[in-house]
């Protein structure tokens, strides 16, 4: 009987290794192979539309852009083309919206104050511009946001505590809103008391520059390296919500209505960690109405849920005697100097490695629990002509879709991280970790290190595009979670 039962637990694995094998290749599927010869000076990026499961492609090089318009099964559906702005006034797409299912592109000169509208209609086969004229001598631009009908952009006043947004219509006008902050508690990270412009003027390189905000859209798996921001704001089109991390005792919310136009503020305290301020370190996450904070020294971490009232929903504890008991997987570290990932062995090692780097986390919603990453990034560490390219290979300041950065192992950045799962209540979930999409591209990165023009969306799924040079063709692979 012994040989029988054998018999049958070899077929049981052979099925369940094939089964696995195939949903495993379906999650990293070829969906479509688009012909497309790219030259030197060609970029690629997209924006996508989550509600239809659609997305365009736009190719643009130093003398034309085409949109090519892709269905839920990405494959060609129409595509335009049209002569780009005048090169030397207008260097960058800063942000898109749509008119009656057409996409609108807008270029703007280095300083935002000349703006050019390029709106590509399928349907009559024709592009229609339009150009703006913004005066912008005394506020500076801090955040594009793009969604539907509305494309903003978002600036400070000098020496005020006033935000003014610049908000341009599905028909192509713009209208201007000022939002006054006054009244709120600006502090710089030396706790001395500021007002909202020189909030953002504060310089926190070699991490951030001054007058920087990053987007952060919770939808997507956020990277790390942009969790780490001190700076960060959360769009929709009813509200924007900005957080400041910049002091290590609170983080400062201001809940901005766009629809009165109005702000809102919350101070919501980070834990009491005694020790020099200097060698402390702290950052948060909006997630789900909630804000998710971490503070660390060079032994203590402290993980705390709050609502915005500063309320405690649910705390984490661990040092040197007491481990962390809130994570789903090992300790890693990967990048810059390494050559491969490598594991750590103990939780004080991890608080004290991320504790010295700029601290962050990200939420991500995977079926009813939050996936959250903690841990710490260094600067990046690049020669001169990469400083003006961004994940997409671009020179574009938007950004269209999911960063890349934290996918690939041989970064010019050290990453060391952790992961955990949690319930709506904030309870950590038991169990191993079922990979993710981003486990899944990391991995197609470290495989395919020669594939060029890369870009990544999420719509039912995440879609990586890339250009193939042997082929000539753009490709574009499925990947679920």
């Amino acid at each position: 009987m012994i040989p029988h039962h054998t018999s049958i637990y070899k077929k049981t694995f052979f099925l369940i290794f094939l089964l696995l094998s195939t949903l495993n290749t379906f999650a990293q599927e070829i969906v479509n192979s688009l012909p497309l010869e790219l030259k030197k000076s060609s970029a690629v990026f997209q924006i996508a539309n989550p509600e239809k499961n659609t997305v365009t492609l736009f190719v643009r090089d130093s003398l034309k852009i085409k949109a090519i318009n892709l269905d839920e099964k990405m494959q060609i559906v129409d595509s335009i083309s049209a002569k780009r702005p005048n090169l030397k006034t207008y260097t960058n797409i800063i942000g898109y919206n749509k008119s009656n299912g057409n996409t609108r592109l807008f270029w703007s000169s280095t300083n935002y104050e000349a703006i050019f509208a390029q709106l590509f209609n399928t349907n009559s086969r024709e592009t229609i511009t339009k150009e703006y004229k913004l005066v912008l001598k005394n506020e500076k631009v801090i955040q594009k946001f793009s969604q539907d009908e509305n494309f903003y952009i978002l600036t400070v006043l000098k020496n005020s505590d006033i935000f003014k947004l610049y908000i341009f219509d599905s028909e192509g006008n713009y209208t201007e809103k000022m939002i006054t902050t006054e009244g709120f508690h600006f502090f710089t990270s030396d706790y001395k008391k500021s007002d909202l412009y020189t909030a953002f003027s504060e310089s926190l390189l070699p991490f951030e520059a001054p007058f920087s905000l990053q987007n952060i859209t919770v939808e997507n798996q956020t990277s790390l390296i942009d969790a780490a921001k001190k700076r960060k704001c959360y769009f929709n089109n009813k509200q924007l919500v900005i957080t400041l991390d910049t002091n290590i005792d609170f983080t400062q919310a201001i809940l901005i209505d766009l629809q009165s136009f109005t702000a809102t503020e919350k101070m919501i305290k980070k834990q009491y960690l005694v020790g020099d301020r200097k060698f402390l370190n702290s950052n948060s996450f909006y997630f789900d109405n909630k804000l998710y904070q971490l503070k660390t020294s060079s032994g203590i971490i402290y993980f705390t849920i709050k609502d915005l009232e500063d309320n405690i929903l649910k705390e984490y504890f661990a040092n040197s005697t007491k481990p962390i008991a809130f994570k789903n997987s090992e300790f890693h570290e990967q990048g810059g100097s390494l050559r491969a990932k490598r594991t750590l062995a103990s939780s004080p090692l991890f608080i004290l490695k991320s504790n010295n780097l700029f601290l962050g986390l990200s939420c991500y919603q995977t079926g009813l629990n939050t996936f959250i990453t903690f841990g710490g990034v260094s600067e990046l560490k690049q020669s001169a002509d990469q400083t003006t390219i961004n994940q997409f290979g671009l020179t574009e300041d938007i950004v269209f879709s999911t960063s890349m950065e934290d996918f690939d192992s041989s970064s010019n950045r050290r990453v060391v991280k952790t992961e955990g799962l949690f319930d709506t209540a904030g309870n950590r979930i038991k169990g191993k970790l079922i990979p993710l999409a981003s486990d899944k591209i990391s991995t197609f990165f470290d495989k395919n290190n020669t594939i060029s023009a890369q870009t990544l969306f999420k719509l039912d799924a995440y879609y990586l595009g890339y250009y193939d040079n042997k082929t000539k063709e753009y490709i574009i692979r499925k990947f679920e979670d």
